[in-house]
């Protein structure tokens, strides 16, 4: 309607015309008695303005000559808007952020209270829980970021031996040593080492027998010589397991940095330890006391079990998942104390006078903690009707104390070990006969941040559309 004044404006657009709407490129007329339905929205309030200053309030710009009204807004969501001017109802796709949506009709001054019931539920759920789905969006992000850090590490050392002396043999030494399965060597050498390591804990556990253990003539308890062969052997077999990766190392420095690393040397260090502390205490007969402490260290050769976590996906799989669970488990503590907390003076309260071994809070501690994982060792039970009943409260409460967070827990350990399993394959597949090649510079973090979010898009859209929604599509376009 060019050349029409300003003063005719609200008058022309109660007779039923239409005006030109512009949101960010994207261009709808739209009929005045459709706005007219909706009085208090932005696009409603446009209709009663007289003049172009009152008009520029509500929208960014206003060409007169075309009838248009611009505002720089988000063109993607404006079909939203859109849509509920033409329905009365507003839909909420599972992929938008719930946020921008509700800046989005605030501006456009629209309340939410007219969003359809099929999506409501969804859509103010999505938005009184940001915190939860902050924290899973975190762990996962952490989890996929640690997935591509590990690999672009692995080439980073790899690529550090083109510029050491016999850079080719000591990658091939490291990339046997350092992965199982990488190729026949790495898996001979990784079936020794496994049967080194059950040895020595059979052993271990051999000797604590009567059968088998010794008495020297002044009456001190001594090895039996054939376990201790076996266990020098071991250690002997673990000292040069350690020296040989070190030796092959690509960075001396970060060695003991790496997690397996510091188990390998905690195997070893206690029998060393031992061996100094026994030395002393025949030198000097008055530090005896110290004998005590080598006692002490050759428990921790049960540690040692620690070190197949080299040679299995699942033990280093249950490594991250506890690393990036720490919150889950967490809670599972918190809720185990709060539990234990109140039935344990609940329990004293009832069974203090009846029953000696709940005559304490202590006392009545473990016996709800005991109740509350399920163990039930029966050491100590209640014996009143009031105390039975408090019992059983118990036990249920802890079952669902420990099963809420043991799905979260289970789904990122099958996470971890599917990711390990695809780390490992890389690692395996990796040539490095001719050199290290170059390595192409690419953010792998951002693609594959990208593909996921794109699959996960596509996925809730499939499990999500409802009629109404397949409805909004096809107004969309």
């Amino acid at each position: 309607m060019p050349g029409q004044s300003l003063e005719d404006f609200s008058l022309a657009h109660s007779e039923d015309n239409e005006i030109s709407i512009n949101v960010g490129g994207f261009k709808k007329k739209m009929r005045s008695n459709t706005l007219l339905r909706f009085p208090e929205t932005r696009l409603g309030k446009l209709l009663s303005c007289h003049s172009k200053e009152s008009i520029l309030e509500l929208c960014d710009d206003y060409d007169d000559a075309k009838n248009e009204f611009y505002f720089d807004r988000n063109p993607e969501l404006f079909p939203y808007v859109l849509h509920f001017y033409n329905t009365g109802k507003l839909h909420v796709m599972g992929e938008l952020c719930v946020f921008s949506f509700s800046q989005e009709i605030e501006y456009w001054g629209i309340n939410e209270f007219f969003i359809d019931s099929c999506c409501s539920y969804s859509y103010h759920g999505r938005k009184m829980e940001p915190d939860q789905e902050k924290w899973e969006e975190q762990s996962d992000g952490e989890s996929t970021s640690s997935s591509f850090d590990e690999i672009l590490a692995f080439y980073n050392d790899a690529a550090k031996f083109d510029r050491q002396p016999f850079g080719n043999v000591r990658r091939q030494l490291w990339l046997a040593l350092d992965n199982p399965g990488y190729s026949v060597l790495s898996r001979i050498f990784s079936v020794l080492s496994i049967v080194v390591v059950l040895g020595s804990i059979v052993t271990m556990c051999l000797n604590s027998l009567p059968d088998f253990q010794l008495v020297d003539s002044y009456g001190k308890a001594e090895e039996d010589p054939r376990f201790e062969i076996v266990e020098h052997f071991g250690i002997a077999w673990f000292t040069f397991e350690l020296m040989a990766r070190f030796a092959v190392a690509p960075d001396f420095l970060k060695f003991f940095k790496h997690a397996l690393n510091l188990i390998d040397l905690m195997s070893i260090l206690p029998f060393y330890i031992t061996l100094i502390v026994n030395l002393v205490v025949e030198s000097s007969p008055a530090l005896a006391n110290l004998g005590r402490v080598a006692q002490v260290l050759r428990l921790m050769r049960i540690f040692r079990i620690l070190k197949l976590a080299r040679h299995s996906t699942g033990l280093r799989s249950l490594g991250a998942t506890l690393k990036y669970s720490y919150r889950e488990v967490g809670l599972l503590l918190l809720y185990l104390s709060v539990g234990i907390s109140i039935f344990s003076v609940v329990a004293y309260t009832i069974e203090k006078e009846e029953n000696e071994g709940l005559a304490t809070i202590p006392a009545c501690w473990w016996w709800a903690t005991v109740s509350m994982t399920t163990v039930g060792y029966g050491d100590v039970v209640p014996g009143t009707t009031a105390g039975k009943l408090t019992a059983s409260a118990c036990i249920l409460a802890g079952i669902l104390v420990v099963v809420l967070p043991i799905t979260l827990i289970f789904n990122k350990f099958s996470h971890f070990y599917r990711r390990q399993k695809q780390l490992e394959s890389a690692m395996r597949s990796c040539d490095f006969g001719d050199g290290m090649k170059e390595v192409p510079s690419v953010n792998l973090r951002d693609y594959y941040a990208y593909k996921v979010k794109s699959l996960m898009a596509s996925f809730t859209n499939l499990s999500r559309s409802t009629p109404s929604e397949l409805s909004l599509n096809d107004s969309l376009h």
